[in-house]
Order: C-alpha cells, then structure tokens, then sequence
C-alpha cells in the first residue's frame, strides 16, 4: 500500500471544490466541455506550483475562483471568432436532468439548481462583454471583491467595478422571466403539448405570450429556425408549418425534463417515414412569464448535446 504524497492530500481538498468551480466556469463559459477544461487547468496550474508558493496559499477557493475566472476570461475574448463562423443563433450548452428522477451528484446539474444559471438568464450573460460578464458574474454571484476581479482583467479596481455595474444593469434592462414553479411550468407545457398533438391552433395560441419568441440553434447541423422567431401568430404558423412535415404523433414521442433547472423537453431522433422527414435530436427549454410561455430556446446542434444525461423515452 502506497504511502500518501502531498500532492494526493492537495488532490482530495481541490476535490472538495470541484462543484463550486464548474458552477463558477458554467456561468462564465455557458459551455461543459469549456467548464471541465478550465477546472482542469487550474488544477494543473494548482499542482504545478512550487509546494513553497502552495504553502502561502491561504484561501485555496478564492485563489481557485480567481484562476477559473482568469481561463474563462481567455476563453471569452476568443469566442467571437469561433461565433464568426457558427451558423444561425448561438444558446448555452444545455444541462439535461431527467424530470421526477433522483437528483444526481454530477457538480454541472447541482450548480444549474440555482436560479441565476436558467437558460434565460444565461442567453442574457451571453450577450454580455468578456471584462462585463467576468466582474458581474464573480462579484454578484461569488462575492468576489472587485480589487482581485481587476487583477484578473488587468484594470483598475474602478473600473471592474464599472464593468459589473453594466452587466448588473444589462441583466435588468432585459429582465428574464423568473424562474416560476415547476407545478405551473408543467401545467403550462402540457397544454401547448396536448395543443399541438391535436392540431388545436387557438389553444396554442392562448397559451403563447404575445411577445413569445423562438430560438434554435443548430449550427446547420439540424432542422430548426435559423432566425428567432418573435410573436404569437409567427409562432403559431411555424408550429402548424412543422406539423405537415413530420409524422403524426411525432411531437409526442418527447419527454419532460429539467433543462438548466426549468421544465422543458427532450425530443429523441426519428428516422425518416413515408413522406415525411427524420427528426433530429432536441433539447427545447422553456421559459414562462404570466402564465404564459414567453420563450422557447430549441438546441439541436448535435455538438452541445453529446453530455446530455437523456431520459428514457418510450416508442
């Protein structure tokens, strides 16, 4: 039996703040992979310092916290020219829990349980600057001080707290449905499900926002709109379009689950019937405001769906 090294006790206590630093990258990436591989990066970045410079380390989670940030900040300034190229709207990578089934450990689908990591919400730290949404995202949501999140972006203490204070007055200004129970969310989506299964335009309709509007995202690697979508009656028509082109019963075959924490659901792929055509893959989120669904978030792009935990849906 090996005897434990220093490094193997540094291991174990970096363990215990594992799910605080993939909730802290989510939030800054909107991205898995990128989440996992900046937590990995600060371990490796953690394990190669000097065992002297680790000894002076007296807040081993601020000090983390701060190094996640600083690997998410790389990550941000890069991402413009990946979106270059990205064809149609870009979503978060969604985090899939199987509705009504035990709450797993994984750290993603933990950290998503907070409120501030809904797909709405993230849509709107999307649309956030790098240096805006690193400062929004420690300060407010980590209680970060500002003076360490300038030193992460190499700026005055000033002015890090400028750019918090504009991602903190962006999120308000786009002011994302809250989250809502998830005893009303189911209410509200199985009637625009039963709606839509019985062909029933006007309950669709009634359950739709006036303002609803529909993202997909696909990179052209999947069937959904290319542009959002925004209003009830375009909405209604796009729905009423797809139903002519898919096989009847086709959107019953989905089932409910927790995507980023709301209800929404899982739609599995379908070969092609007659006269009909295949469907793909999709994780659709929903987000709903008065009652009513004010937003759709359709992810088809088979590249963000490959560390989905999907349910078991019956044929």
């Amino acid at each position: 039996m090996s005897t434990p090294t220093a490094l193997d006790g540094l291991a174990a206590e970096f363990a215990e703040h594992r799910s605080h630093l993939i909730g802290v990258a989510y939030r800054l990436t909107g991205a898995r992979s990128d989440a996992e591989d900046a937590v990995q990066e600060s371990w490796l970045r953690l394990s190669g310092l000097a065992e002297s410079t680790r000894a002076g380390i007296r807040d081993l989670r601020g000090w983390l916290t701060t190094v996640v940030g600083r690997i998410c900040l790389d990550r941000l300034r890069s991402a413009p020219v990946q979106r270059e190229r990205y064809v149609g709207q870009w979503l978060p990578e969604p985090i899939v829990t199987p509705f009504g089934q035990p709450v797993s450990e994984d750290p993603l689908e933990a950290a998503v349980r907070d409120d501030g990591v809904r797909m709405a919400a993230m849509v709107v730290l999307d649309k956030l600057t790098p240096e805006q949404r690193v400062a929004f995202v420690l300060h407010d949501a980590f209680s970060v001080p500002f003076g360490e999140i300038a030193e992460i972006l190499g700026c005055s203490t000033e002015a890090a707290r400028q750019h918090g204070s504009r991602g903190r007055r962006a999120l308000a200004d786009a002011d994302p449905p809250p989250r809502v129970d998830l005893e009303e969310q189911a209410k509200v989506l199985e009637k625009f499900v039963t709606a839509l299964m019985t062909g029933d335009v006007r309950a669709v309709a009634e359950v739709l926002h006036p303002d609803v509007v529909l993202i997909g995202d696909s990179n052209g690697k999947g069937r959904t709109t290319r542009q959002i979508i925004v209003g009830a009656d375009k909405l209604v028509r796009f729905y009423t379009g797809l139903q002519r082109k898919y096989p009847p019963g086709a959107f019953g075959r989905g089932a409910a689950v927790l995507v980023n924490g709301d209800l929404g659901i899982y739609m599995p792929p379908a070969p092609a019937e007659d006269g009909f055509l295949p469907m793909d893959e999709h994780v659709q989120a929903v987000s709903i405001r008065d009652g009513k669904i004010v937003a759709f978030y359709d992810v088809v792009n088979p590249d963000k769906l490959t560390g989905i935990t999907r349910p078991v849906v019956e044929q």
